[in-house]
């Protein structure tokens, strides 16, 4: 459906318009009728994105349960209640970003391909998103993310309705790890499939057992950087 959408806005996978698509991102919202003005539209866009990118990130969460269905009473209609439980958040939260979407249009803020107006909105996201890396919340939300066995040892339910809930409850860890990497997406364009194709990356290598817990602070120090090049690189650059 992304795709769908780019193509009919005239955007290459960078997100990048042709000549239409440069007309259409200076036409007015309010005097459109276009999908991108409608919550409609653009909240199935989200919805559909949202499982797109974080279907590979629940891989250590299932594979969790999994393990549990063999050493302890977990069962398939369980598995598939955490499943339901995971989706029913992202596709709340795909609602609510839809919505701020559509807020942020109808102000201005941002234009008909969901990139911000101004450096500095852009900047500020950037700084935001990286300086939400070093908090407590980032840590608490990507420690249950990146070790979901313990957040399933510690709120285990049986059956599907038991399933649903630690779904829910473990979508809810998972939003609050990664909501920023979603609003970036008002950085680089959330019509550019490269560009949300990079922050579905991020966040899978976050939940990566390996390095996950290692590259979070890395990744903060990153967009914090790039934050400020924003704001500078005009400066340098004479404009």
């Amino acid at each position: 459906m992304m795709y769908m959408m780019s193509m009919s806005m005239d955007l290459d996978l960078f997100g990048r318009p042709g000549t239409m698509g440069a007309k259409m991102r200076m036409m007015d919202p309010a005097m459109s009728d276009m999908a991108m003005t409608r919550f409609g539209p653009v909240w199935a866009m989200w919805a559909i994105m949202m499982a797109a990118m974080m279907l590979p990130t629940m891989v250590p969460t299932l594979r969790s349960y999994e393990d549990l269905m063999v050493s302890a009473d977990g069962t398939r209609a369980g598995f598939l209640g955490v499943i339901l439980g995971y989706f029913v958040v992202w596709v709340a939260f795909a609602a609510l970003i839809a919505a701020v979407q559509i807020g942020l249009l109808s102000a201005g803020v941002i234009d008909m391909l969901g990139i911000a107006t101004s450096r500095w909105i852009t900047a500020g996201l950037l700084i935001a998103v990286g300086l939400f890396q070093f908090t407590r919340a980032k840590e608490i939300c990507h420690g249950v993310c990146h070790s979901p066995m313990m957040y399933f040892l510690g709120h285990w339910k049986t059956g599907f309705v038991g399933g649903v809930r630690m779904g829910l409850g473990l979508g809810a860890f998972c939003v609050g790890c990664c909501w920023g990497f979603m609003a970036l997406g008002f950085v680089g364009g959330v019509m550019s499939l490269l560009w949300m194709g990079a922050a579905t990356l991020f966040m899978v290598l976050e939940k990566l057992p390996q390095i996950g817990h290692v590259i979070t602070k890395p990744m903060g120090v990153a967009l914090i950087a790039g934050g400020v090049l924003v704001i500078v690189s005009p400066i340098f650059m004479g404009v």
